[in-house]
């Protein structure tokens, strides 16, 4: 995943030292970026902060957003607006270290584009040449943000292929998050700056409601800033473990690590850590109810794939399958069935396609493979090639096969366990129950 810097304010720390700030005292924020920055003159990348601030307003300044636990973060309040300057009173000592340190302005606009100049280097260089899978649009405001990047990334080559994900981080996203879900692949719940623009009772209501609609658009939920204690101690504290739980019982699909794993001083064991209470709170979640919640909000009529996936997952739990075994070209069945979060995994077999832009064929199906993988209980396969010179049953067939073999060393399935298996065969889709032979 690609991250975008997005219209981030910065302090632009051109002493490369570190800048101690004292409580209770006074610092000038300045757009004149060659003033040297000391403790009382932090020069910043941003010429309009002084016409879209005023007294009271909160800025938050540091490398990671302040937790209650940070001490390389700082907040302060605006005392004066003096000219293009900024004056403002510390409120906690703090130490600012590195060439650049994040500046948060609660609930105010910042007039930058989402999509900076920078963004668009990174992605028609970088990206493209590594073939990247998801685009995270930082400090997505609207619908037409991610409209204007997917725009973008269209004209670059195979990157028109990624999916974006919308980072909803300020007071604005949340305004217009429905709009934003609608054009967006995904959702990165950035709970960090959330805590900013939002008073911290407020955030949980938020992530429910965020969640619930992601859940029910089909559409991956991923949760942010889940075990910071981690990033100095060996375990989380149990609000957090409840935190990632709580998380995964809302029905999320993926949890991001951030501090943990970029500077913790034990980023295996936060992964790992986090990935044993995902696994304990999966097997606490209530399917049948979620399943029920899901069929009243989709309504009827359903759609022909709605009420082949939703028929897939009722029959997988009624006869208590061991594995869903889908086979799908776009992808777009499997993230359906997954949609119910059935009890049991998805094998998802993507079929790949023939393509040819009338100068050399190919085969697609590697991305659409991989970015199955963030969604929950998704479980993708890419089927060989070659069978595709073969007929079409004997290729359903023999991809069968393959795929319960493996199932079977995976340790998924196991002898005279009955998998479903939903596929198209013509014009029609068909759910059918398996019974697995020695």
């Amino acid at each position: 995943m690609l991250d975008t810097v997005g219209p981030e304010l910065q302090i632009v720390n051109n002493s490369q030292h570190p800048i101690s700030l004292e409580a209770d005292s006074f610092v000038v924020l300045t757009p004149y970026q060659d003033q040297k920055a000391t403790s009382k003159l932090l020069p910043i990348n941003f010429q309009g902060l002084s016409k879209v601030v005023q007294k009271g307003d909160t800025i938050f300044i540091g490398q990671y957003l302040f937790t209650g636990s940070e001490n390389t973060s700082v907040w302060m309040e605006v005392a004066e607006v003096k000219g293009e300057e900024v004056i403002c009173i510390i409120k906690n000592s703090a130490t600012l270290a590195g060439s650049l340190c994040t500046i948060h302005v609660s609930q105010v606009r910042v007039d930058l584009p989402t999509l900076t100049d920078k963004d668009k280097e990174v992605l028609s260089s970088w990206g493209t040449r590594n073939n990247v899978d998801f685009i995270s649009l930082s400090y997505t405001r609207g619908a037409e943000d991610v409209c204007c990047v997917r725009e973008y990334v269209s004209s670059l080559g195979n990157l028109r292929q990624a999916q974006i994900f919308a980072k909803i981080e300020n007071i604005e996203g949340l305004n217009h998050f429905d709009g934003i879900l609608k054009e967006a692949d995904g959702i990165i719940l950035c709970r960090g700056h959330l805590g900013v623009d939002l008073p911290p009772e407020k955030v949980f209501l938020f992530q429910k409601a965020a969640i619930f609609k992601c859940n029910m658009a089909g559409k991956p939920a991923v949760v942010t800033r889940v075990v910071d204690t981690m990033t100095e101690n060996l375990r989380p504290t149990r609000a957090e473990a409840t935190d990632v739980a709580n998380a995964v019982l809302d029905g999320c699909d993926a949890i991001f690590l951030g501090a943990e794993t970029l500077r913790g001083l034990y980023p295996v064991e936060s992964v790992s850590t986090v990935g044993r209470i995902c696994n304990e709170a999966e097997k606490a979640f209530n399917q049948d109810i979620y399943f029920k919640n899901v069929v009243k909000y989709v309504g009827e009529p359903m759609t022909q794939l709605e009420s082949i996936a939703s028929s897939a997952v009722h029959t997988a739990v009624n006869v208590k399958a061991s594995v869903i075994i889908v086979f799908t070209s776009s992808g777009r069945a499997a993230r359906l069935i997954a949609k119910y979060k059935p009890t049991m995994p998805v094998l998802s077999v993507v079929i790949p396609q023939i393509k040819t832009n009338q100068l050399q064929w190919n085969f697609t199906g590697a991305f659409e493979a991989r970015q199955s993988l963030i969604v929950r209980g998704l479980f993708p396969m890419l089927a060989d090639p070659q069978h595709q010179a073969e007929s079409r049953s004997h290729t359903n067939e023999s991809i069968l096969k393959v795929t319960l073999d493996h199932g079977r060393s995976s340790g998924l399935i196991k002898p005279h366990d009955r998998v479903v298996v939903c596929q198209k065969i013509g014009d029609a889709s068909v759910v059918k129950v398996l019974v697995v032979e020695d």
